[in-house]
């Protein structure tokens, strides 16, 4: 069995999951702040604060709109992701993580994996995201299923002060490759 076939994505379970889910929000939002404070000498987020604020408002990472999921190695949780709805045609990927520790095992792509699926299921016909633009594997990752760089759109949740560090993606689902 190869490290890719032992990766387990599952449907995160409220409230059972919720510190997990809280810790690795946690520890993507410092990674990603300490290095746009050491690229680009901002820091975009208080961790904590955004945590709560989205731990206050999971329903909209939810079925029958949204999903948040957690990738599973080895019998601990390594990586999440979620999909919200921007509208009714358009979903949003959103704190995309996997563990520094643990990557290279196929995680990402799983998690990636997964939440189009649900895009689909959902009916959403176009997936966006937005991503600092020093995440250039996360960035890899994307094109090698179909996103491609668009605009900054109006529904991101960045502050606009911050919007010229990121990458601005969307992908078509309506699209037969994809």
């Amino acid at each position: 069995m190869t490290k890719s076939e032992k990766v387990k994505i599952r449907t995160v379970v409220i409230p059972d999951d919720l510190e997990a889910v809280k810790k690795l929000w946690f520890d993507y939002l410092v990674w990603g702040n300490d290095t746009m404070q050491e690229r680009y000498g901002v820091h975009p987020h208080n961790p904590r604060e955004t945590v709560e604020q989205d731990i206050q408002q999971i329903g909209k990472f939810q079925p029958p709109y949204g999903q948040l999921i957690l990738a599973i190695y080895d019998g601990k949780v390594c990586g999440l992701g979620s999909l919200k709805r921007i509208n009714s045609d358009t979903g949003e990927l959103k704190r995309m993580f996997v563990d520094p520790a643990i990557r290279r095992i196929g995680a990402g792509r799983a998690i990636l994996d997964r939440l189009l699926l649900e895009a689909k299921k959902v009916g959403y016909k176009k997936v966006r995201l937005d991503s600092p633009k020093f995440m250039e594997t996360a960035h890899s990752l994307y094109r090698s299923v179909g996103f491609r760089a668009i605009d900054a759109y109006p529904e991101m949740e960045i502050p606009t002060e911050f919007k010229d560090y990121l990458l601005f993606m969307e992908l078509d689902l309506t699209d037969d490759t994809t």
